[in-house]
């Protein structure tokens, strides 16, 4: 008779596989549900956000919404916004990456897996009338205007109108309402 010793390193990995799956199946399903969330939240802010004047061309040009480092929450997002506006402008998808311009952008989801590449377009948006997302503590302190946290087990936003009145932006008192922290402006 074998020893569990003597077997192969294959069915070690196969039988821990095995072990893991239905909470790397669960863990999936709740990444989707949070990508879901994240970007019916992209959506909504859009409704809720006014941007200076010269930061659209044309009346009816898109407001258009960056995602950089996130993929499959850019698809998520392209399927969200399809066939919506936001104050009556269409909305548009674009995937941001390093070295891009953020000309034309006027919202900015940065995923956290990248930290320089979130320092770039944080630095690169600064000052700029662009509506900055992210999704780490970290990122929220280098300029973030909105940041996603997990509280109470659900998927809330925290704004910082200090960084948002920097890039004069205003973000509704109804969205604000919503927001799980607001950092107020300083002085």
């Amino acid at each position: 008779m074998r020893t569990l010793q003597g077997r192969r390193p294959v069915f070690w990995v196969a039988l821990l596989l095995a072990a893991l799956w239905p909470l790397l199946a669960h863990a999936q399903a709740n990444a989707g549900l949070e990508r879901q969330v994240k970007a019916a939240y992209l959506y909504k802010f859009a409704g809720f956000v006014e941007w200076p004047e010269g930061s659209f061309p044309r009346a009816d040009s898109p407001v258009v919404i960056g995602v950089a480092g996130a993929d499959a929450l850019a698809d998520q997002l392209e399927q969200t916004v399809a066939g919506h506006t936001a104050n009556g402008r269409p909305l548009q998808v674009k995937r941001v990456k390093r070295g891009d311009s953020l000309a034309g952008i006027h919202m900015l989801f940065i995923a956290s897996q990248d930290k320089s590449l979130a320092q770039e377009l944080l630095a690169a948006s600064r000052g700029q009338p662009v509506l900055t997302v992210t999704d780490a503590d970290e990122t929220y302190g280098l300029g973030s205007m909105i940041n996603f946290v997990i509280a109470d087990e659900r998927l809330r936003f925290e704004v910082s109108l200090k960084n948002a009145t920097a890039s004069r932006l205003k973000i509704s008192a109804r969205m604000l309402s919503a927001a799980y922290r607001v950092q107020q402006v300083a002085g």
